[in-house]
Protein backbone atom coordinates (compact mmCIF):
# COMPACT_ATOMS: atom_id res chain seq x y z
CA UNK A 1 0.00 0.00 0.00
CA UNK A 2 1.70 3.43 -0.83
CA UNK A 3 2.60 5.86 1.70
CA UNK A 4 0.00 8.52 0.38
CA UNK A 5 -2.86 5.73 0.77
CA UNK A 6 -1.81 5.35 4.27
CA UNK A 7 -1.75 8.53 5.03
CA UNK A 8 -5.53 8.86 3.24
CA UNK A 9 -6.88 5.90 5.41
CA UNK A 10 -5.21 7.19 9.12
CA UNK A 11 -6.48 10.79 8.88
CA UNK A 12 -9.99 9.43 7.59
CA UNK A 13 -9.75 7.23 10.72
CA UNK A 14 -8.84 10.66 13.09
CA UNK A 15 -11.84 12.69 11.39
CA UNK A 16 -14.59 9.42 12.47
CA UNK A 17 -12.63 9.72 15.90
CA UNK A 18 -12.99 13.69 16.33
CA UNK A 19 -15.61 13.55 14.65
CA UNK A 20 -18.82 10.53 15.23
CA UNK A 21 -21.04 10.45 12.65
CA UNK A 22 -24.80 12.42 13.91
CA UNK A 23 -25.70 8.48 13.83
CA UNK A 24 -23.79 7.72 16.49
CA UNK A 25 -24.52 11.69 18.45
CA UNK A 26 -28.58 10.70 18.73
CA UNK A 27 -30.05 9.83 21.88
CA UNK A 28 -31.36 6.19 22.30
CA UNK A 29 -33.92 4.68 24.70
CA UNK A 30 -32.30 3.93 28.09
CA UNK A 31 -35.19 1.74 29.60
CA UNK A 32 -39.03 1.52 29.76
CA UNK A 33 -41.21 2.29 32.22
CA UNK A 34 -44.58 0.34 32.77
CA UNK A 35 -47.98 1.88 32.77
CA UNK A 36 -50.06 1.17 36.57
CA UNK A 37 -51.81 -1.98 36.79
CA UNK A 38 -55.18 0.58 36.73
CA UNK A 39 -56.01 3.11 33.93
CA UNK A 40 -56.58 7.09 35.04
CA UNK A 41 -58.80 8.20 32.72
CA UNK A 42 -57.80 11.26 30.23
CA UNK A 43 -56.81 10.66 26.34
CA UNK A 44 -52.64 11.30 27.10
CA UNK A 45 -52.88 9.23 29.98
CA UNK A 46 -50.59 6.13 30.88
CA UNK A 47 -52.50 2.89 29.60
CA UNK A 48 -52.16 -0.09 32.16
CA UNK A 49 -49.51 -2.47 31.06
CA UNK A 50 -47.93 -0.12 28.11
CA UNK A 51 -44.78 -0.10 28.11
CA UNK A 52 -42.89 3.39 27.72
CA UNK A 53 -39.47 4.15 26.50
CA UNK A 54 -37.36 6.36 28.97
CA UNK A 55 -34.33 8.66 28.48
CA UNK A 56 -31.09 9.52 29.81
CA UNK A 57 -30.50 12.19 27.28
CA UNK A 58 -31.99 14.66 24.66
CA UNK A 59 -30.04 15.39 20.92
CA UNK A 60 -27.27 17.89 20.63
CA UNK A 61 -28.02 20.98 20.68
CA UNK A 62 -27.14 23.54 17.97
CA UNK A 63 -28.08 26.57 16.13
CA UNK A 64 -31.17 25.00 15.15
CA UNK A 65 -31.61 21.83 17.20
CA UNK A 66 -34.76 20.19 15.92
CA UNK A 67 -37.57 19.60 18.10
CA UNK A 68 -41.15 18.60 18.44
CA UNK A 69 -43.26 21.36 20.14
CA UNK A 70 -46.50 20.00 22.60
CA UNK A 71 -49.10 22.42 24.34
CA UNK A 72 -48.48 22.68 28.08
CA UNK A 73 -50.63 24.38 30.13
CA UNK A 74 -48.27 25.42 33.17
CA UNK A 75 -50.86 27.24 35.05
CA UNK A 76 -52.58 25.66 38.64
CA UNK A 77 -54.32 22.61 37.79
CA UNK A 78 -52.97 22.73 34.17
CA UNK A 79 -51.90 19.24 32.27
CA UNK A 80 -48.62 20.52 34.14
CA UNK A 81 -49.54 18.71 36.77
CA UNK A 82 -46.93 19.83 39.69
CA UNK A 83 -45.42 24.04 40.11
CA UNK A 84 -42.43 24.36 37.53
CA UNK A 85 -39.28 23.03 38.73
CA UNK A 86 -37.41 25.94 38.27
CA UNK A 87 -39.04 28.41 40.36
CA UNK A 88 -42.11 26.69 42.40
CA UNK A 89 -44.45 28.54 40.72
CA UNK A 90 -47.59 28.08 38.28
CA UNK A 91 -47.28 30.03 35.00
CA UNK A 92 -50.12 31.74 33.12
CA UNK A 93 -50.95 30.72 29.58
CA UNK A 94 -50.40 33.91 28.94
CA UNK A 95 -46.79 33.49 29.34
CA UNK A 96 -43.97 32.40 26.73
CA UNK A 97 -42.55 29.82 28.58
CA UNK A 98 -41.20 26.31 28.66
CA UNK A 99 -40.41 22.89 29.51
CA UNK A 100 -37.61 21.07 28.21
CA UNK A 101 -36.91 17.46 27.71
CA UNK A 102 -34.60 16.15 30.80
CA UNK A 103 -31.10 15.95 28.59
CA UNK A 104 -31.42 19.68 27.20
CA UNK A 105 -32.88 20.62 30.87
CA UNK A 106 -29.78 19.51 31.65
CA UNK A 107 -30.49 19.38 35.66
CA UNK A 108 -31.58 22.85 35.61
CA UNK A 109 -28.71 25.18 34.12
CA UNK A 110 -30.71 26.03 32.22
CA UNK A 111 -33.63 27.60 34.28
CA UNK A 112 -34.52 31.38 34.10
CA UNK A 113 -32.45 30.84 30.60
CA UNK A 114 -34.57 32.11 27.32
CA UNK A 115 -34.37 29.65 23.96
CA UNK A 116 -35.47 30.88 20.24
CA UNK A 117 -37.93 28.83 18.84
CA UNK A 118 -38.15 28.96 15.10
CA UNK A 119 -41.30 27.70 13.38
CA UNK A 120 -43.48 28.52 10.11
CA UNK A 121 -41.01 31.29 9.37
CA UNK A 122 -41.33 33.20 13.01
CA UNK A 123 -39.42 32.92 15.68
CA UNK A 124 -39.77 33.66 20.01
CA UNK A 125 -38.23 33.89 23.00
CA UNK A 126 -39.17 32.02 25.28
CA UNK A 127 -38.29 31.19 28.98
CA UNK A 128 -37.10 27.66 30.75
CA UNK A 129 -39.26 27.24 33.31
CA UNK A 130 -39.99 23.16 33.61
CA UNK A 131 -38.30 19.72 32.87
CA UNK A 132 -40.39 17.89 30.49
CA UNK A 133 -39.29 14.71 32.50
CA UNK A 134 -37.66 11.79 30.17
CA UNK A 135 -37.19 8.97 32.98
CA UNK A 136 -40.43 9.37 35.10
CA UNK A 137 -44.52 9.28 34.58
CA UNK A 138 -47.66 7.37 34.72
CA UNK A 139 -48.10 9.10 37.99
CA UNK A 140 -49.67 11.70 39.83
CA UNK A 141 -46.71 14.46 39.90
CA UNK A 142 -46.23 13.97 36.06
CA UNK A 143 -50.21 14.20 35.57
CA UNK A 144 -50.27 10.42 34.85
CA UNK A 145 -48.92 10.96 31.19
CA UNK A 146 -45.83 8.75 30.12
CA UNK A 147 -42.75 10.07 30.26
CA UNK A 148 -41.43 12.70 27.60
CA UNK A 149 -39.71 12.24 24.63
CA UNK A 150 -35.97 12.99 24.26
CA UNK A 151 -36.71 15.57 21.77
CA UNK A 152 -39.59 17.92 23.31
CA UNK A 153 -40.17 21.33 24.00
CA UNK A 154 -43.61 21.70 25.93
CA UNK A 155 -44.70 25.25 25.26
CA UNK A 156 -47.74 26.99 27.04
CA UNK A 157 -50.28 28.71 24.85
CA UNK A 158 -48.57 32.23 24.30
CA UNK A 159 -45.42 30.51 22.46
CA UNK A 160 -47.86 28.66 20.10
CA UNK A 161 -50.03 32.01 19.52
CA UNK A 162 -46.58 34.10 18.88
CA UNK A 163 -45.44 31.55 16.46
CA UNK A 164 -49.26 31.23 14.68
CA UNK A 165 -49.66 28.00 15.11
CA UNK A 166 -53.24 27.42 15.48
CA UNK A 167 -56.90 24.85 15.10
CA UNK A 168 -55.74 21.80 14.03
CA UNK A 169 -51.92 22.25 13.44
CA UNK A 170 -51.32 22.83 17.52
CA UNK A 171 -50.07 19.25 18.96
CA UNK A 172 -47.22 17.87 17.66
CA UNK A 173 -45.52 20.12 15.71
CA UNK A 174 -42.00 20.26 14.31
CA UNK A 175 -40.01 23.04 15.65
CA UNK A 176 -36.07 24.32 16.09
CA UNK A 177 -34.49 25.78 19.10
CA UNK A 178 -31.42 27.36 20.26
CA UNK A 179 -30.27 28.89 23.53
CA UNK A 180 -30.54 32.67 23.08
Amino acid sequence: MSTTRLLVLALAGLLLVAFPSTRAQQCQPSGTLEGPATGHTCDECCKPGHLYPTYRCSPPVSNHTKAVMTLNDFSEGGDGGAPSECDGKYHKNSERVVALSTGWYAKGKRCGEYIRINAKGRSVLAKVVDECDTLHGCDKPHAFQPPCPPNDVDASQAVWDALGIFGDEVGDFPITWSDA
